[in-house]
């Protein structure tokens, strides 16, 4: 954070008072972060009015930090110097060569252009490295590059009804670029991709891009905290594309009922039970509408998911009992997907995280890390509740050293 501003966050702030300061220069409510990190509000508020005789732990300040979105616990501490990315996920060494393919967009386009029969089976293959790939961000990372530039080189040189097939493909591209900068250190990047997309997607007047470049969109504003803009881009999509409802494949219908849980995810994020549950049970209704063995590539949503997806509500809830319940229900679920599977079973964990039981937790994390490694390695909340561990019971310390050796906690 730079001083040029000369914003009160000297030494002689008590870190309840910056983490009120940064609170309410975000323009979030008490409610809103202590929900964001499991806390009530009068715990809140007693931290920032320095009624709590003891500052909140490490795994609590990065919880905030995360939040209030700071790069270093200094700005919350005062007195340390700790990157937060170390708990959010080091920077992949694909990063860079991502980076340099998204921005390579020429103002003169020149050079050969796929056949956009091609351009389609890359990104469908992508996409099933991408599900099937144990370190599937190394394998997105060397296939990424090529695939952006000859996507965007084909929008760019393709005219009429094929522009507007390319600019689809584009969309999705970009959405497949976005699974891949997710919990990287380039939110700068992330929201260049997510913006594009949309903008690809409304260029190309095909419903099924426009859906996938809004769930996209609604979930880049959802996890920076702006939820009021989540719900509404979320809310926008799925008006521009009802009218095409009626005579709907499987696709886009499956893509109303993603829109439809993330209505659920961002209501659970702001603490809303009734509306959290009643969107969860929209989404379930619609997928038992589509074919039983079918999954959706871009947003997982499929039959299978609903388990793993009423895991997620129950947590943000901070329902513990029911998160329990839910976790027990849906973690022998068969997803297809080792990506999707690796974060359903982190989700798992905090929910026994909630019942704080820290044996299931330890176990569970460790099934996500064989399961999907390139998964854990980079999710802030598997690594931050391994660092928990690795203070908790002294029987689980030595285990949960080497659980966070593994995923990159001690380089």
């Amino acid at each position: 954070m730079s001083n040029a501003t000369n914003e009160p966050l000297g030494p002689v702030l008590t870190v309840g008072q910056r983490i009120q300061f940064l609170r309410e220069r975000r323009g979030m409510t008490r409610e809103v972060l202590a929900g964001l990190v499991g806390k009530s509000t009068s715990w809140l508020k007693q931290v920032e009015t320095g009624r709590l005789q003891q500052n909140p732990r490490l795994p609590i300040l990065l919880q905030l930090a995360e939040a209030l979105r700071v790069r270093d616990l200094s700005e919350l501490t005062g007195d340390q110097s700790m990157p937060v990315r170390m708990f959010s996920g080091p920077g992949h060494p694909a990063l860079e060569d991502v980076r340099a393919a998204i921005n390579s967009t020429s103002l003169v386009p020149a050079g050969t252009v796929q056949p956009l029969t091609t351009l389609r089976a890359r990104l469908d293959a992508a996409w099933q490295v991408r599900h099937s790939s144990p370190d599937h961000r190394t394998a997105l990372g060397q296939l990424l590059p090529g695939l952006l530039r000859d996507v965007q080189l084909a929008a760019a040189m393709y005219r009429d009804t094929d522009r507007r097939r390319a600019l689809a493909l584009l969309a999705e591209t970009y959405g497949l670029a976005q699974m891949f900068l997710a919990y990287q250190p380039a939110q700068d990047l992330l929201w260049r991709v997510a913006d594009r997309a949309l903008v690809a997607a409304q260029e190309s007047e095909d419903p099924l891009a426009l859906t996938c470049a809004v769930w996209f969109l609604a979930q880049a504003h959802r996890d920076t905290g702006d939820f009021d803009a989540a719900r509404d881009i979320n809310q926008q999509g799925m008006a521009a594309v009802q009218p095409h409802l009626d005579d709907a494949g499987v696709e886009l219908l499956a893509m109303w009922g993603a829109l439809s849980f993330e209505l659920a995810f961002t209501s659970a994020r702001l603490g809303d039970t009734g509306d959290a549950w009643l969107h969860w049970e929209e989404a379930a209704r619609i997928a038992e509408r589509l074919p039983a063995t079918y999954y959706q590539p871009w947003t997982s949503f499929s039959q299978v998911i609903m388990g793993a997806h009423a895991v997620t509500i129950a947590v943000e809830l901070h329902q513990g009992g029911e998160s329990a319940r839910q976790a027990d229900n849906a973690l022998s679920a068969p997803i297809p997907s080792r990506p999707r599977r690796g974060r359903h079973l982190i989700e798992v964990a905090r929910a026994h995280h909630l019942q704080r039981d820290h044996t299931a937790v330890l176990g569970t994390l460790e099934l996500a890390q064989h399961v999907a490694p390139d998964t854990i390695k980079y999710n802030g909340y598997a690594r931050r509740l391994t660092l928990e561990l690795t203070e908790g019971p002294a029987s689980l310390r030595p285990q949960a050293h080497t659980l966070a050796d593994r995923i990159g906690l001690l380089a």
